[in-house]
């Protein structure tokens, strides 16, 4: 079989087996538009909101976040939720000041100083044994941001209802802060809103499972203690939480209701390092989790299967192809072949994996329009740029298979006060300040 064909064949296979994993994904989306409606009306019709009375302590792991880490201690102190929720801080590995501002916006705050277990998940691990020390039986609960993240007054109200349906688990919508920074951030956002509506929505408006996406999620203490504590070390500690979450048998909910701002890197080179750390931490998980997983998912429960399909076969298709497709190109040069109709095929690729990611992103940003924090123009720009963005995936995948990042945190310096000067479209709602 000569090159050419061999790899017109080899890229067909691949995309028919990517189809084929990710068909229910493209599902999700098509059902969002026929449920949606139906679970406005739901949502609606229920009855005046019965605060559950729990008690919640709120965990944030930061490493030199003093420029944005009194806003979030601040906009858990104005919430409306009528029970006990205080705020605890590990300051891990700090240089700065983020432990005396922590302290004087009223948290409690634990300093941990270890450069032999870098990770967030050590510095929840200690976070959780101090707070179970000092407050022995204090909380039914602990919610988990990042300290660049902001809250409206509502947040831990609009969790406390679903918490309230008997969910032990459940994530939040994960906005962004700082949309229109940079393509990067535009991108990184926007992505973020397609897994909130088109997966965790529709999951959560199917019965199944959804996924945590880093910050902004509960756990309640009781499945605390069932898990053994927090033992999540990897990478990506919140993929593999969620994992171990679905083994033992619970439903990850989700609060549609409930928005966190997170702020993205505008930087692509940190965007770079965050994304590698991503992929190479999912390898991780499917390393420690896969294998139970797949036991489940071959005794029919769709979440593992949904699990499975979020954290590694898109990884392997990237590379496989990536690598195939570089390979025999050089060998279809080198002998000789028709080098026209090889670059027509690569742009004919190109623009299929172009208008896939475009029409999803187009999607995306007409449902959560109201959402996007930023000027009409930059909307549908990020639509344009989303697949390529995407498309850098593709060499990180093949970064993350040789090299083992190292934990670093990623520069936050979006504050509150700097989004108030800045146009109206790109302000928070007046809810959050």
């Amino acid at each position: 079989m000569d090159p050419e064909r061999f790899l017109n064949i080899f890229n067909l296979v691949m995309m028919v087996l990517f189809s084929v994993c990710y068909f229910y994904q493209y599902l999700y989306m098509f059902l969002y538009f026929i449920l949606a409606p139906i679970d406005r009306k739901k949502r609606a019709s229920k009855g005046e909101y019965r605060p559950t009375g729990k008690r919640y302590a709120v965990l944030i792991c930061a490493r030199n976040e003093e420029k944005v880490i009194g806003d979030l201690i601040d906009c858990v102190a104005a919430q409306d939720y009528p029970g006990v929720v205080k705020t605890f801080v590990m300051a891990d590995n700090c240089s700065d000041r983020t432990a005396e501002i922590a302290g004087e916006h009223g948290a409690a705050v634990y300093e941990r100083h270890d450069l032999s277990l870098i990770g967030k998940g050590y510095a929840m691990e200690l976070l959780l044994e101090n707070i179970e020390r000092d407050h022995p039986g204090a909380f039914d609960g602990f919610f988990v941001f990042d300290a660049d993240n902001i809250l409206p007054a509502d947040y831990i109200s609009k969790m406390d209802e679903t918490i309230g349906e008997g969910r032990h688990v459940v994530t939040g919508y994960r906005n962004t802060k700082n949309f229109g920074d940079s393509w990067v951030s535009a991108s990184s956002g926007l992505w973020y809103m397609r897994e909130n509506r088109f997966m965790n929505h529709v999951r959560s408006m199917l019965g199944l499972s959804s996924l945590i996406m880093g910050t902004g999620f509960y756990f309640s203490k009781e499945i605390l203690d069932e898990l053994g504590g927090w033992k999540y070390h990897s990478l990506t500690e919140d993929t593999e939480f969620s994992a171990d979450v679905i083994i033992h048998g619970y439903k990850i909910g989700f609060c549609p209701d409930a928005q966190v701002y997170d702020e993205q890197t505008p930087s692509f080179r940190q965007s770079f390092r965050q994304r590698l750390r991503w992929l190479r931490g999912y390898l991780e998980v499917l390393k420690l989790k896969g294998g139970k997983l797949i036991r489940m998912l071959f005794k029919g429960n769709f979440s593992c299967y949904d699990m499975v399909m979020s954290i590694a076969p898109a990884f392997f298709f990237a590379l496989l192809t990536a690598t195939v497709n570089i390979v025999m190109y050089a060998v279809i040069i080198a002998t000789g072949g028709d080098v026209p109709r090889l670059l027509m095929s690569i742009l004919q690729m190109l623009v299929g994996m172009y208008s896939t990611v475009f029409l999803v992103g187009l999607l995306a940003c007409i449902s959560e329009w109201k959402n996007i924090r930023t000027t009409a123009v930059k909307k549908l720009l990020t639509v344009l740029v989303l697949p390529i963005f995407f498309m850098t995936y593709v060499p990180i995948a093949m970064t993350a298979i040789f090299v083992k990042p190292v934990w670093k945190p990623i520069d936050h310096s979006v504050s509150l006060k700097d989004l108030e000067k800045r146009p109206e479209e790109e302000r928070l709602p007046a809810a959050t300040k």
